[in-house]
């Protein structure tokens, strides 16, 4: 059965999102705290949603945590999928499918026109699983982050707000910082 996660479902999600940091061998990444997941899905302005697959029997066995995006190109929401997980014992019993089933009704019943999300490219099991679906990979873009002291750097380095610096408005000019398109 997936449903909606409630404010009680968030331990079991922090413990699922642990174990998607171990399989995907960066332990050391996954610094969120159950305080910050529950602010997160449940504060005064939250900022993710979340599903959680349980058995018949009621245990949490997997969950899908995401977030609205928005297209420039079409003009409307979608969802970006930033967890799909299911613990090892569960798979195979369709809660995978049936979370982005579920995700995928919720695009069609609000009108979003996009359901995306990111695959580590050595995850191979769950790419085939993923185009078995229909989904297509975006082989045409790549994916870049700041983090920590590149984050820090850039905050710090004082272009913010100065003419044709990134953020400044100069993200729609051909040619200005920030003009790829991701919309």
């Amino acid at each position: 059965m997936i449903r909606n996660a409630v404010e009680a479902d968030v331990p079991a999600i922090w413990s699922m999102i642990r174990e998607l940091a171990e399989y995907e061998k960066v332990p050391h990444e996954a610094r969120a705290t159950e305080g910050q997941l529950r602010e997160a899905l449940f504060g005064e302005r939250p900022a993710a949603f979340a599903h959680v697959a349980e058995t018949d029997e009621g245990e949490a066995v997997g969950f899908a945590l995401w977030f609205l995006s928005f297209s420039t190109w079409r003009g409307v929401h979608g969802i970006y999928l930033e967890d799909l997980y299911v613990r090892p014992g569960a798979r195979g019993g369709g809660h995978g499918k049936a979370l982005l089933a579920e995700l995928a009704r919720i695009c069609a019943e609000r009108g979003y026109e996009r359901l995306e999300w990111s695959v580590l490219k050595w995850n191979e099991p769950t790419i085939a699983f993923y185009e078995a679906l229909g989904a297509r990979p975006q082989d045409e873009w790549t994916v870049y982050r700041l983090t920590d002291e590149a984050l820090a750097g850039l905050a710090g380095s004082g272009a913010a707000g100065r003419p044709g610096a990134a953020g400044s408005g100069a993200a729609g000019r051909p040619g200005a910082a920030g003009s790829g398109r991701a919309g």
